[in-house]
């Protein structure tokens, strides 16, 4: 039912103050909310709203705003509670989608963390919905002897890791699956670390994917390693 252009004037003057915060004129009523009708008639009603006690004058400008009545009718009898339950429902799954994805990448980074910190290595994982890898621990492949010993090979990693889509891109040709793989030195595809071995596999959290991985020098404990991600994925 189409309500009375008195009320759809004080549907428009609420909606523009809660949206804006500032009090509405008639001009922008007219213009914003397409009223076809002259500016005397939106003044008139507006007026008539007033002494009704349903919009007030806060100071000397022209704007006005709604009183608690004003509100009061505007909840029981001119919100468009149809369309605000439309756009409620989506904004909730929008907002729940993002949380889901926060605890993913926050699940992920934990785990990266872990298993740098019981390992002694590098580790790396890449992050769902977002095309890059994140990593911690390079200080522990540069603390290595060997790393030590040949601190050109020690940068050649870090920017390996820093180059962050080329390494991403290079774990998208390696057959990387639930399995745990080993890439040792030279069956590495980025010549810049090759004198590394690098340990992946597959995991997933909340339905996302992930790959996640140890890199490590050629010197590693293997059997220590691999023990180290398959309880990982089972804690997953």
């Amino acid at each position: 039912m189409k309500l009375d252009r008195r009320l759809e004037v004080l549907k428009a003057i609420v909606q523009h103050f809660v949206e804006t915060a500032e009090p509405v004129g008639s001009n922008t009523i007219l213009v914003s909310y397409n009223f076809q009708v002259s500016p005397a008639t939106i003044r008139n009603d507006m007026a008539s709203l007033e002494k009704e006690g349903l919009i007030f004058q806060p100071h000397t400008s022209s704007g006005r705003v709604p009183t608690d009545l004003g509100y009061r009718l505007y909840v029981e009898e001119l919100g468009d509670y149809e369309e605000a339950r439309r756009e409620a429902k989506l904004a909730l799954a929008s907002a729940q989608k993002e949380l889901q994805m926060h605890k993913v990448k926050q699940k992920i980074h934990d785990i990266v963390s872990l298993l740098a910190h019981v390992t002694g290595v590098a580790s790396f994982a890449t992050v769902p919905d977002n095309p890059r890898t994140f990593y911690i621990g390079l200080s522990n492949i540069i603390r290595q002897p060997e790393f030590i010993a040949d601190m050109s090979r020690a940068s050649q990693v870090i920017e390996v890791f820093e180059q962050s889509d080329r390494f991403l891109n290079i774990l998208k040709e390696l057959d990387i699956d639930e399995n745990i793989k080993f890439f040792i030195g030279k069956e590495n595809l980025i010549p810049e670390i090759q004198s590394c071995t690098l340990m992946v596999t597959t995991i997933k959290y909340m339905g996302h994917k992930s790959v996640i991985g140890l890199l490590a020098p050629t010197r590693t404990n293997y059997a220590f390693n691999r023990a180290v991600l398959e309880q990982i994925k089972k804690l997953i």
